[in-house]
């Protein structure tokens, strides 16, 4: 009788470490999702930063965003913004974590009107700025848009992503 009592808890003991196992197993697979992140857009621009040297942008202010965008900063959870220093330049960073995935599409045609306004104010006066107008990446990743023109767009591009991972 001990001898099986004893064997009872082996197995008993076994059954316990093998639903832990698996247990701890669906939870490490159950995350967030890629591109679901409690990051501020102030947080992830920290990565592009740190990978591409912004001294020729100025960091812009809500009332920025609203004009060159018509985004207001109390409907969007954060942003950041950086233009060039001077109008002559078509440089410019933003990336906007929105309060809500149903807002992307709405958010990112403002920034296609944006677009669409610098291909035209720089197409016949400065080429040169106009290619990386058209070169532009606009992208969306969980509730976060980036939009990025530059000449390190990409690597700009790949820094986001990296905040992610």
């Amino acid at each position: 009788m001990i001898k099986q009592f004893g064997k009872f808890k082996q197995k008993w003991f076994m059954g316990i470490f093998v639903y832990i196992l698996v247990f701890s197993a669906l939870a490490a697979c159950s995350g967030k999702e890629e591109g679901e992140s409690n990051l501020s857009a102030r947080e992830v621009g920290k990565y592009i930063k740190q990978a591409v040297k912004l001294d020729n942008l100025k960091e812009e202010d809500a009332h920025k965003l609203d004009k060159l965008y018509q985004i207001k900063s109390e409907d969007i959870e954060s942003f950041i913004l950086y233009t060039a220093v001077t109008n002559m330049k078509a440089d410019e960073l933003t990336i906007i974590k929105v309060k809500d995935a149903n807002q992307l599409e709405s958010i990112q045609g403002k920034i296609l009107k944006r677009i669409e306004a610098q291909e035209v104010k720089f197409k016949d006066y400065r080429p040169d700025e106009y290619f990386l107008v058209e070169k532009h990446v606009l992208k969306a990743k969980g509730n976060y848009i980036f939009f990025a023109v530059s000449a390190e767009a990409e690597h700009m591009e790949n820094a986001f992503d990296e905040a992610f991972k």
